[in-house]
């Protein structure tokens, strides 16, 4: 809007910027006159400002920048100890350095989202949420798991869109998660089924009368 952006180019020369003396401002805070644009522009010149009247985005940025070092070189003893919030004390670090601690186990978000990963991961439910993030998961993050998970395999691309999820968890990214696991599911009952199969044939070659053929329908000599 015009008219408020006038303004907020009058506010930052009166409250933040106030680089022409008070009885100056006169033409700049006119913002209604149809000579506002070429006071604007005579304005930009004055303080220097790198851009062209035309680019309004980059000038509002500029100026900004401007005013925030100004308000800092006016109060540097205020701002120069200042921390983020996060970072106050060490108790604070200390706490953002568990996550857990900051979680609501009661916002329905965050029960939603850990029944998803539970039944994406399989993992057995609990009554408390954060229980089944702390004891259950972690199973899944043992030793073995992670050595077993990052033996490299050798294999073909495959193209998820081609495979039909069957359901929609609503989340584009998730979705993309619950195929690759049910692809990785399918393979291991493969490799599941073929275990099976060689012990299948062990145990027959151990149990099997040699002088038993089938093809001739005979057992025995």
């Amino acid at each position: 809007d015009e008219t408020e952006f006038r303004n907020f180019i009058v506010w930052l020369e009166d409250q933040k910027i106030r680089h022409y003396k008070i009885e100056d401002r006169g033409n700049l805070r006119n913002i209604h006159s149809d000579d506002w644009p070429k006071s604007f522009e005579k304005y930009m010149k004055d303080v220097n400002c790198p851009f062209k009247i035309q680019e309004r985005q980059e000038t509002v940025d500029w100026l900004l920048g401007l005013a925030v070092r100004l308000e800092y070189g006016d109060n540097a003893d205020k701002y120069k100890d200042s921390t983020p919030d996060g970072a106050k004390n060490t108790d604070n670090t200390a706490k953002n350095a568990e996550p857990l601690i900051n979680l609501d186990v009661n916002n329905p978000d965050f029960k939603a989202g850990v029944m998803a990963l539970a039944n994406l991961l399989q993992i057995q439910r609990h009554d408390d949420y954060l229980v089944m993030l702390k004891v259950s998961l972690p199973e899944r993050l043992t030793q073995d798991a992670i050595a077993k998970a990052s033996q490299s395999k050798e294999g073909l691309p495959v193209a998820l869109e081609k495979h039909i999820l069957g359901f929609d968890t609503g989340d584009a990214v998730l979705n993309e998660a619950a195929q690759i696991l049910r692809l990785l599911h399918i393979e291991e009952l493969r490799e599941l089924q073929t275990k099976i199969n060689e012990a299948i044939v062990a145990v027959q070659a151990i149990i099997a009368d040699p002088k038993t053929d089938h093809r001739l329908g005979k057992v025995g000599r």
